[in-house]
């Protein structure tokens, strides 16, 4: 192969990839890699949004609101080990605005929060349960339950402590 053919030819593959690699890190394509796995910042499509990802969108656009609770902490006492136990923190929304939780996070796998997923209307109440398993926990345990809304303070934590003995 002539020399020159082989310059042009490695000058055109060069650009393709430049030109390549600019699309990419861009965005401008919708499918490109970094739009198409989520990396980076790129376009967010709707439809691979997870449930949380949909639902933490909806809250952060809707208008903001009070929420109070009855109780934060709660003290389950002396229980034994490998009790399920369940609390129920009531709450309401104290706002003119619908209450919208988006997500409910545990500080550890043993305690399960359940939150409603409707919006709570304006002076609505509600309940979020959270259920402590002790298999394993023996000893003194306090634990948060961080929960998302479009309230004013966009994350409040809730929590209890507990004394698991054999």
């Amino acid at each position: 192969m002539n020399p020159q053919l082989k310059t042009v030819l490695l000058t055109i593959l060069t650009l393709s990839a430049f030109t390549i690699a600019l699309v990419e890190l861009s965005g401008v394509s919708s499918t490109a890699l970094f739009n198409k796995y989520g990396i980076g910042k790129g376009h967010e499509h709707k439809e691979s949004l997870s449930e949380e990802q949909r639902r933490e969108n909806e809250m952060r656009a809707m208008p903001k609101t009070t929420i109070e609770f009855t109780e934060t902490k709660h003290s389950f006492g002396t229980i034994k080990e490998g009790e399920v136990v369940k609390h129920a923190y009531h709450f309401k929304n104290t706002g003119d605005q619908p209450l919208l939780i988006s997500n409910a996070v545990a500080s550890c796998g043993c305690t399960v929060p359940a939150y409603p997923k409707e919006p709570i209307p304006p002076q609505g109440e509600g309940d979020i349960v959270v259920e402590f398993n002790s298999k394993n926990r023996e000893g003194h345990q306090q634990k948060n339950v961080l929960i998302y809304s479009n309230a004013q303070a966009e994350s409040i934590s809730i929590g209890f402590d507990v004394d698991v003995v054999k």
